[in-house]
């Protein structure tokens, strides 16, 4: 296996790792008003996460920038319960060209400012792996690549999902949204509440 093969593999596991699920919440935060039928919508709004990320991803891993990853940590969970807020506020357009879907264009400014937040999130990771190693070109490609292709996964198995809730099964789009988006926002306030940096400033 090549050096760029190792980092892609381990940036696909990254982002699928259940155990830090996160990320994962916000990319489900993010399609939770979508279906597969909305899918040129959601590459367009997964692209300007993605776009996001991989600067800052590429920035910090090179050094050019440096936050304390403890903020990071805390910010994550914050940027996630802000997006499945939103989605409360989401009206299901009734004609092609709405009113309520020219306002649901501020999810893809939201989606850039706040990939660039979570690509912190993945260089203090890879950071962690690469160490001293003085090449970190290719292994930064391979990581970012496989974030990406775990992301994809990722978003197809939510559109999957929902396409089967709401086109087969009959459930109420809004329904769904909001019980989907309210059981996002529990685990994501969760990971606010137990986290060891915000328990020190409050200390």
């Amino acid at each position: 296996m090549s050096e760029f093969q190792a980092y892609l593999q381990l940036g696909f596991t990254h982002i699928t790792d259940s155990l830090g699920y996160d990320h994962i919440l916000f990319i489900m935060a993010l399609c939770t008003v979508y279906t597969l039928i909305d899918w040129k919508k959601v590459i367009v709004l997964v692209t300007a996460f993605t776009i996001g990320h991989s600067i800052t991803l590429a920035l910090s891993t090179l050094g050019f920038v440096n936050v304390n990853p403890d903020w990071i940590e805390l910010l994550i969970p914050v940027t996630i319960v802000i997006t499945a807020v939103l989605n409360f506020f989401y009206v299901v357009p009734k004609a092609s060209f709405s009113q309520s879907e020219k306002a649901s264009k501020v999810r893809y400014p939201l989606a850039l400012f706040f990939g660039l937040i979570h690509g912190l999130g993945f260089s203090n990771y890879l950071r962690s792996l690469l160490g001293k190693e003085a090449d970190i070109v290719s292994p930064l490609l391979g990581f970012n690549v496989g974030l990406e292709l775990g992301q994809l996964i990722i978003v197809f198995v939510i559109l999957s999902i929902a396409f089967f809730m709401i086109e087969i099964l009959r459930v109420q789009r809004l329904s769904w949204i909001h019980i989907l988006s309210g059981i996002i926002v529990g685990m994501s306030l969760s990971l606010i509440i137990n986290n060891e940096f915000l328990h020190s400033l409050l200390a």
